[in-house]
């Protein structure tokens, strides 16, 4: 087995993450600021990303892309916890600049569209769909996350054991067109911090108004927080109820 240098773990993480924020993001902002599409349009355009994150990086970093599913492969043990630091730095700087790169693509057409950058911040970030409620979003965030990880488990031990691993980035893509078709809509399905606190941060620092961290509300939260609890959860029942380990 190839072992590759913290160096290259770091670039995998963040060139695969910004990956899922460019086609993402775009998606977004293809739908939002041209009337281009629908919601379907966006839930292939994060599958797609998704996708392409998964090439550019699993066979060097595991494409976790992801700070709550680095976290659940902390805590079931699967990934040393020194670890940390290397990958989540790595996916967060990749959020940041995926967003970055869409917001430099698509500039005329803010100004254009929103030159006062007042309600175009849900290109880059998730909103509740219960306004002034922040249990909805939370609990869609913990449950959409659980699912998440508990398919990825799924994934990979099937077709690790099928020896068909090559299959894997289809099925995760899949997974998660699924989860944006079937529970996108109460919290946008961030899923991930990175996917979701990175692009808001640089909205607040672009000067987006309402963009969920520096209007005084606490929308950040649920996607970040429970994300964080839903994808160690939905590891630990996939432990709990399929694994089978060995004796």
């Amino acid at each position: 087995m190839q072992h590759y240098t913290n160096r290259q773990i770091f670039f995998a993480e963040l060139i695969g993450t910004a990956f899922i924020l460019l086609f993402g993001n775009g998606v977004n902002a293809m739908v939002t600021l041209f009337n281009l599409g629908g919601y379907t349009n966006i839930t292939f355009g994060w599958g797609i990303g998704v996708f392409l994150g998964i090439l550019v990086s699993a066979r060097i970093s595991g494409a976790h892309l992801n700070p709550a599913v680095t976290l659940a492969l902390v805590v079931t043990k699967r990934t040393p916890a020194n670890k940390i630091p290397l990958y989540i730095s790595a996916q967060m700087l990749g959020g940041f600049l995926g967003a970055l790169i869409v917001y430099i693509f698509f500039y005329a057409k803010f100004v254009e569209v929103d030159p006062l950058l007042a309600h175009s911040a849900g290109i880059f970030s998730t909103f509740p769909a219960i306004k002034d409620s922040f249990l909805p979003g939370f609990l869609a965030e913990v449950i959409a996350t659980a699912v998440l990880m508990f398919g990825i488990f799924s994934i990979g031990d099937h077709f690790l054991h099928e020896k068909a691993s090559f299959l894997a980035p289809f099925a995760v893509s899949a997974l998660i067109v699924g989860i944006g078709m079937s529970f996108g809509a109460m919290h946008g399905y961030a899923m991930n911090p990175a996917r979701d606190f990175s692009p808001r941060l640089l909205t607040a620092i672009l000067g987006f108004k309402n963009n969920g961290l520096t209007d005084g509300s606490w929308v950040w939260a649920a996607p970040v927080f429970g994300s964080l609890l839903g994808a160690p959860l939905g590891a630990w029942l996939y432990e709990l109820t399929i694994l089978k380990r060995g004796k």
